[in-house]
């Protein structure tokens, strides 16, 4: 079987990489350039995206490599952008080629057949979805490549690194990756609102408000895969005066836990006194999907726990509703 046949009978990704703080403007118009060659398109903001070209190297009658070419060509005639393409039988392996390219811009295609062996020599820390503390342990033990990385047991790795971080790397150190690209356009920012009953001056029911936004904000993100690199606070008081602040968080979030430190140290910095508030809001910025953000080991327990509980309240706010359960100072100010 040709290398093209193979091609056409395994489905094959193209990851793109365009330059950091790139215009969101812009990068909707390279988003634009990627759904002129395909119709499956997943954008990975602020600056990446994923393509599907299964069908498309049938309708076009071309390679990948040439695909990749004809983007990087269109990009950088039609915006002025260069960007990195990497292309590949899996997520993990296009993701992993991308990354591989050279800035400004150019273009790697690892053959399906080929993808296993090309991954085996790549340093452990370039392998897609692999943070730097992750990376940090498998080199104490010696695991210095992704080839090593395939050959220890998974079980190993899951002690090594935790139970679903473990089996995530073992699996795509050895090509395993079944996620399909999913059409995903580039998400408006993530907004939840509060509006008193009645002027408020109380600092407690603010903050109440406040952590009741943060939970709904959450609880969105988590349910669109999405986690905030920076949350903005609005404040509107009586009168109609506003005022707007943004922080960015220390790593990428969707976990109430990170969300209400952020916003918390908003609304100290808005230095209420004698305000008489009307409304809240509080807005996710900077989108992306939460499978960009490294799973990265720790060694808070209480963190980990905190986590833990959050995904099971998920699961009951699923079945049961999203009011059903929650921080208890949110009960407390209801009733």
């Amino acid at each position: 079987m040709t290398t093209d046949q193979a091609a056409h009978r395994v489905s094959t990704v193209m990851h793109v990489r365009c330059p950091d703080r790139l215009p969101e403007e812009t990068y909707r118009q390279v988003l634009e350039l990627l759904a002129e060659l395909s119709p499956v398109v997943q954008a990975l903001p602020p600056t990446a995206a994923l393509v599907e070209l299964k069908g498309a190297l049938r309708y076009h009658g071309t390679d990948t490599r040439r695909m990749g070419e004809v983007l990087r060509v269109r990009s950088l005639s039609r915006l002025g952008v260069d960007v990195r393409v990497g292309i590949g039988p899996s997520i993990t392996v296009a993701a992993t080629a991308s990354a591989q390219v050279p800035q400004p811009g150019g273009v790697l295609a690892v053959d399906p057949g080929e993808a296993c062996a090309w991954l085996v020599p790549l340093p452990v820390d370039a392998l897609h979805g692999i943070g730097p503390r992750q990376a940090e342990t498998l080199t104490d033990y010696g695991i210095h490549s992704v080839g090593l990385l395939a050959a220890v047991q998974p079980a190993t790795v899951q002690r090594l690194l935790g139970g679903r971080a473990g089996r995530t790397a073992a699996d795509r150190a050895r090509g395993i990756d079944p996620r399909p690209v999913i059409p995903r356009d580039l998400p408006a920012a993530a907004t939840v609102r509060w509006r008193f009953d009645r002027h408020t001056l109380d600092g407690a029911d603010a903050r109440s408000a406040l952590l009741n936004l943060v939970v709904r904000l959450g609880l969105l993100l988590r349910g669109r895969a999405q986690a905030a690199r920076a949350l903005t606070l609005t404040l509107t008081f009586a009168g109609g005066s506003r005022w707007e602040k943004t922080r960015r968080l220390a790593e990428p979030s969707g976990h109430d836990d990170d969300l209400r430190l952020v916003a918390y140290q908003l609304m100290d910095a808005a230095g209420l006194q004698r305000g008489r508030l009307t409304a809240l809001a509080l807005k996710g910025d900077d989108l992306i999907s939460a499978e960009q953000v490294a799973q990265q080991i720790t060694f808070d327990d209480a963190r980990e726990a905190r986590l833990i509980a959050e995904a099971a309240i998920d699961c009951v706010r699923d079945k049961f509703g999203p009011r059903v359960i929650g921080p208890a100072a949110l009960f407390r100010r209801a009733s």
